[in-house]
């Protein structure tokens, strides 16, 4: 689907949400609801000096990729994606900071939390977007889809001190679009009887599953506009696109879609990755990396309340050649000295030298937490009270309240981190 930010507003105002009024919301049980510029409304939180100054979050070097921007640096043309320089030439007067991940997952903890206190039917995409199924809650809550819809936003501007946009539909597909219509901190609601009105002046570029080739292809058989996907006979568009896409793009283009919100999906996987700004030999450096990404896999598996047995690390040298390597534990860990002694010795083992550019961590095979063996002859207090006891701390005192005593030195050039993203593939 393409940027909400490039779709035209002016077409869709009229299933904007004012004080306490939106369209008819009968038969719309999904929400979709998105945080605006999450990691750079986070950072703003923190430092509400920033407020009125453009904000990019991402990687700070030459390498460094742009994770997020404020919407006043969205207004330059920065958008996130583009390669940080880019966006130093567009607004150089832009505020420029490398991307926290612990304070976003926290904040993500609790917003989902708001999320699964309303309703059991949630289903993450990422960190800031997540499907609602709330049609089991509207008689519980006295509410309809939109009343819970303004309520959400209300509990996570008051909570977390962000602002998020809704889309309240009758399927997982109009409701995400809307939702990207209403940013920022908006409320877009499509009555059941009124998608075909919804989604019809929309350039094609709004179905979900069109990119600039796509569009491209679709175009030059004159189709520009959702009403003309949903008008061209299905053998004409499977001639332009393929049977599956044409499938799937004329269903949508109609208002079809079939799919429902799908709770508590299982995350197949946890880690985290560095791109350096300058590539490195030094495998006493690469170490201390490893290190530093394990503890950060191992906090977000603690916080998910997950362990994992398969450890693996991302190499990539400098002509962009990329092994993995992986062990198996005989136990699930999600301890952080276990991880990265494992890391390490892949890495020892199974890395050839070379310049490196990118490396990662990576803990597989998950599961619920506190299910592991202890060994006759484990310490009374090991390393997993000593993960759990930084874990409080961080929490009351901030991320950087305890690190290992060789992170405390100075920092590699790094591009910047990749997200902690968790895989369900």
């Amino acid at each position: 689907m393409g940027r909400s930010g490039d779709l035209p507003r002016g077409l869709v105002e009229r299933y904007r949400a004012g004080e306490g009024e939106w369209p008819d919301d009968t038969g719309c049980p999904i929400l979709h609801v998105d945080m605006d510029a999450f990691y750079a409304s986070v950072e703003i939180r923190e430092r509400p000096e920033l407020a009125d100054r453009p904000v990019v979050v991402g990687g700070v070097g030459p390498r460094g990729v742009v994770s997020s921007a404020n919407y006043l640096a969205r207004g330059f043309g920065v958008r996130s994606a583009m390669p940080t320089g880019q966006a130093r030439r567009l607004c150089p007067h832009a505020v420029f900071l490398p991307p926290t991940f612990e304070l976003y997952q926290a904040v993500s903890t609790g917003v989902l939390a708001i999320f699964r206190d309303i309703t059991p039917l949630v289903e993450p995409l990422s960190l800031d977007e997540a499907f609602l199924d709330v049609a089991g809650a509207l008689r519980r809550l006295r509410a309809t889809p939109a009343q819970i819809g303004a309520q959400i936003r209300g509990r996570v501007q008051a909570e977390h001190g962000i602002t998020c946009s809704v889309g309240v539909g009758p399927t997982k597909f109009t409701a995400k679009l809307a939702s990207g219509l209403a940013k920022p901190d908006g409320m877009l609601v499509v009555p059941r009887d009124e998608v075909d009105d919804f989604l019809r002046p929309l350039p094609v570029s709004a179905l979900w599953g069109v990119g600039k080739a796509t569009a491209e292809r679709l175009a030059a058989i004159g189709l520009e506009r959702v009403a003309d996907v949903a008008a061209t006979p299905l053998p004409r568009l499977r001639r332009a696109i393929g049977v599956a896409q044409a499938e799937h793009l004329h269903a949508l283009a109609r208002g079809h879609d079939s799919r429902s919100v799908v709770a508590d999906t299982a995350e197949k996987s946890i880690g985290a990755e560095e791109t350096f700004e300058v590539d490195h030999f030094d495998r006493i450096l690469l170490a201390r990396e490893l290190l530093r990404l394990s503890e950060r896999t191992a906090a977000s598996l603690r916080s998910r309340g997950l362990a994992g047995r398969t450890v693996s690390i991302k190499v990539r040298y400098s002509d962009f050649t990329t092994i993995s390597r992986s062990r198996t534990l005989p136990t699930p860990t999600d301890v952080t000295q276990e991880i990265y002694r494992t890391a390490v010795r892949l890495l020892t083992e199974h890395a050839p030298p070379g310049a490196v550019r990118l490396i990662g961590v990576r803990v597989e095979q998950l599961g619920p937490s506190g299910r592991d063996q202890l060994a006759l002859d484990a310490p009374e207090h090991g390393w997993r009270e000593a993960d759990q006891a930084a874990d409080k701390a961080r929490t009351k005192f901030g991320t950087a309240a305890v690190r290992p005593a060789s992170l405390l030195g100075e920092r590699p050039d790094r591009a910047g981190a990749t997200e902690l993203r968790p895989s369900r593939s």
